[in-house]
């Protein structure tokens, strides 16, 4: 199949084309950076089947029998919805936050910067992320960015703070506490202080320096670099690789290198930030499916077949979603694929190294060829304890990628220890200890899984998966869950809105092959403590 590099100019007739359809949603929906806007993460959620085409085939999308879906595993996961009273007590609880904030604003005027002399300029700052920022969050506002003074391996160290002004700011209190690290994506337990991958970022500090002080396309590339392109090409089983020194950025900058205004890009509604922003930078047309319903996916890439007019159509996924713990269908979506005839883009920045029998990733976990999938991304932020991220595939799509894509050329180099780093634990996965690992870590996410379970608390996502989101709904029990937990010598990490939906926070538990049992044991211990003095025992799954 051909590369999806994308071209640097669009045929005039296709980008009438694209106006005129941008045009005519204009009528619906909000445009933003050149992409409908009917979500709140720049995606348009289509009213209406009728989504885009690819050239490459030029037929009509009844040409192909429908799916046979009962011919495929659709296991979508464990997503128990909260009764009516939890969500009408959960927006009214952030409603009240609400009020009270703005009472807040009137009577006391806060110190902090503001805009003035800005007449004829555009404003600096959103009035009501503003607002959300001092007045709501800034009350859980001690439940994040919280410093740490260790490495962050199955245990670490908490630097304690203490505040005098209702979170308008922090000072140290000299105190650390030493927790058992849920919140950490240290899937593999590779993050650690000594240890065979140390020592080989240690080396390589030595050799090459802290940092390489360049772009790969100018003097940033060393011997280091090309060995751990070619070493993760062969450990996906593909045929070339682009490694870059950030994670976000593989895909914020990535991706448009990879996609054009002429293509179609259907994408799952709990996509990462880092795709959403490289699709907006890519200033493609985005829509998006309903999370892993492949059936809604295939009603979408059929009614896009039907008109006939895009460059190509690019469905993009991700392996393990880090907010819900669900994995992607991916069997079924790549025989999909070779009925419809699309590309696949598969994010596995939480799924490779984590996931598969040999720690491959969701291509290894569902049996597929890593051929059938176009374009594989992943980051080393996570199994491999280490940072940055990388592009795989045929070598005529990362000759595309270092061409076009603007992390080759402007970013600046993975740092060689870190490069050192990843290498070292990517051979260790590949040898036995290292497969020893990844079902650790399994065995880890089905203990902690089955244990929630049991206490009568709602978990979102699959059983396989290493990430554990336990719903919380509110966003005052999210700061009171976090704050107990630490005190019980667990350090968690809880989300709310706007990054999930208003009535949907949760803490989210981050699973190791480094923790033991005696650990995940204490940990339960404490959640089921905190569950019974909040409240938590909201499934009526028994």
């Amino acid at each position: 199949m051909a590369a999806v590099g994308v071209a640097g100019s669009v045929a005039s007739t296709k980008s009438n084309h694209l106006m005129n359809n941008q045009e005519c949603n204009e009528k619906h929906e909000k445009l933003i950076n050149g992409i409908v806007n009917q979500h709140t993460n720049g995606y348009v959620k289509p009213k209406y089947s009728s989504n885009g085409i690819t050239k490459m085939s030029g037929k009509k999308s009844d040409v192909h029998p429908w799916m046979d879906w009962s011919q495929h595993e659709l296991n979508p996961g464990s997503f128990e919805k909260c009764s009516l009273l939890t969500a009408a007590l959960t927006h009214a609880g952030l409603y009240i936050l609400m009020f009270l904030g703005f009472i807040n604003q009137l009577l006391f005027k806060p110190k902090v910067a503001t805009e003035r002399n800005r007449e004829g300029y555009a404003p600096l700052y959103n009035p009501f992320e503003q607002f959300f920022s001092r007045y709501v969050y800034r009350r859980v506002r001690h439940c994040f960015n919280l410093p740490i003074t260790s490495a962050p391996g199955a245990e670490l160290t908490l630097k304690e703070r203490a505040t005098d002004d209702y979170n308008w700011s922090f000072r140290f209190t000299g105190k650390e506490k030493r927790c058992i690290n849920l919140g950490s994506y240290n899937y593999l337990g590779f993050a650690e202080a000594e240890g065979e991958c140390a020592e080989a970022a240690a080396a390589a500090a030595r050799r090459y320096g802290l940092a390489a002080c360049s772009p790969r396309a100018e003097l940033g590339s060393t011997a280091l670099h090309a060995e751990l392109e070619a070493t993760t090409a062969q450990f996906l089983g593909v045929e070339s690789a682009i490694v870059f020194g950030m994670g976000f950025a593989t895909n914020s900058m990535g991706v448009p290198g990879l996609v054009s205004r002429g293509s179609l890009v259907l994408s799952d509604e709990n996509n990462h930030a880092s795709l959403i922003l490289g699709l907006r930078l890519a200033r493609a047309t985005v829509r998006v499916f309903r999370h892993n319903d492949l059936r809604h996916l295939e009603r979408l890439v059929r009614a896009a077949l039907l008109e006939a007019k895009w460059d190509r159509i690019i469905v993009v996924v991700e392996g393990v979603y880090s907010m819900e713990g669900s994995i992607v269908p991916l069997a079924a979506l790549v025989a999909l694929k070779k009925l419809l005839g699309f590309y696949i883009y598969l994010d596995e920045a939480h799924s490779v190294g984590a996931m598969g029998p040999r720690g491959r990733g969701i291509t290894d976990y569902a049996g597929v060829d890593p051929k059938d999938v176009d374009i594989l991304m992943g980051t080393f932020t996570k199994s491999f304890g280490a940072a940055g991220g990388y592009i795989a595939g045929s070598s005529k799509l990362i000759n595309s990628v270092r061409a076009r894509g603007h992390g080759h050329a402007y970013a600046h180099a993975m740092a060689p220890p870190v490069a050192a780093q990843v290498l070292a634990a990517m051979r260790a996965i590949a040898a036995p200890a290292g497969r020893r690992r990844v079902a650790a870590l399994r065995r880890n996410a089905h203990y902690f899984r089955d244990r929630l379970r049991q206490m009568g608390v709602v978990t979102f996502g699959h059983q396989d998966s290493p990430v554990v989101p336990m719903l919380v709904y509110t966003f005052s029990k999210m700061a009171a869950t976090v704050e107990r937990l630490a005190q019980r010598r667990v350090a968690t990490v809880g989300v709310g809105f706007p990054a999930t939906p208003l009535n949907k926070a949760r803490i989210r538990f981050c699973l190791s092959a480094a923790h033991t049992r005696e650990q995940l044991d204490e940990c339960l211990a404490a959640i089921e403590a905190v569950v019974d003095e909040l409240g938590l025992r909201y499934s009526r799954r028994r």
